[in-house]
């Protein structure tokens, strides 16, 4: 696996990076200590918190940035044509599975109508062009995949099912909080800092193309174009306030816990550590991206 050490902050230290393919290989590592902080799907980590692991979630990652695609061809155009049908999600431990729940129960349909089966999101675009699911709800840029591919289209973007959804979190081991808060605080003030050079009113959409081609080529690997398909629609997905807000991850909490995907309800203060964001000073754009350090390691 491929890892990058990369000043992503103006003050200066460096962070090494690692990319993961799936969320079970993510979870282990962070248990296991292999590495201090993470982006994770935010019933994961509450579910790692359940569980007992040291963690907590400290900031969002972004705004939206999910959608709901069908194949091309899909008779279905509405949530209830899904009906009888199967359904990829990333993880049963996913804010995309609980959504699917949380729209079956608000249009009354029963809690099995839709077959949901977890499949791991490289995997999800390929299997719709083979029909093996009807379609797919997970984050970008799997849904762009089978849209510039010409056999997907957008049945919905989950920001006109859940307004403002989450679903990537940052995750930070309770030791690292607790021995090196001015590093976390870095790490945090660093990540919006970033989201507000992608969201800048005047400047975002030049900064969201160039992210798209530094990104895709030095990080994952993919053509920028993807990336940008994804990123030039400004409202497709948002970089701007991601303070951890206690409501909607109270109706999280409580969608998992009734589909059983968490044991035992939680206080907010059980998983979340909200300090950090309090702390923070007004996000600024970047000054330079890419950080003239970037620099690609072995592993």
């Amino acid at each position: 696996m491929t890892s990058w050490a990369t000043e992503h902050s103006q003050a200066g230290t460096v962070f090494q990076s690692q990319r993961f393919g799936d969320f079970p290989t993510m979870k282990e590592a962070l248990i296991a200590r292999k590495i201090d902080a993470t982006f994770m799907i935010a019933p994961l980590a509450m579910k790692l918190v359940a569980d007992g692991v040291p963690v907590k979630i400290v900031y969002l990652g972004h705004r939206d940035g999910s959608a709901l695609t069908i194949a091309k061809d899909s008779s279905v155009q509405r949530f209830e044509d899904l009906a009888g049908k199967r359904v990829a999600v990333p993880s049963r431990y996913s804010n995309q599975n609980l959504l699917m729940r949380r729209m079956m129960k608000q249009r009354g349909m029963a809690p099995q109508a839709i077959e949901l089966v977890e499949m791991a999101p490289p995997d999800m675009a390929s299997a719709l062009a083979a029909r093996s699911i009807e379609g797919y709800i997970v984050g970008e840029p799997h849904n762009a995949k089978a849209e510039i591919g010409g056999y997907g289209r957008i049945l919905y973007f989950m920001k006109d099912l859940w307004p403002d959804f989450i679903s990537c979190v940052l995750v930070v081991r309770q030791e690292i909080i607790e021995q090196r808060r001015p590093l976390v605080q870095e790490l945090v003030q660093g990540i919006a800092d970033s989201g507000a050079w992608l969201d800048a009113p005047e400047e975002g959409l030049d900064h969201r193309k160039r992210a798209a081609e530094v990104v895709g080529k030095l990080f994952y690997n993919q053509d920028p174009k993807l990336l940008e398909h994804v990123l030039l629609q400004p409202d497709r997905v948002g970089y701007s306030r991601l303070v951890p807000p206690k409501d909607t991850f109270d109706e999280i909490m409580d969608l998992a816990v009734e589909s059983k995907v968490i044991e035992r309800r939680m206080r907010f203060e059980e998983y979340c550590d909200t300090s950090f964001a309090s702390a923070m000073r007004e996000p600024r754009p970047l000054v330079a991206f890419p950080p003239s350090t970037a620099r690609t390691q072995k592993p």
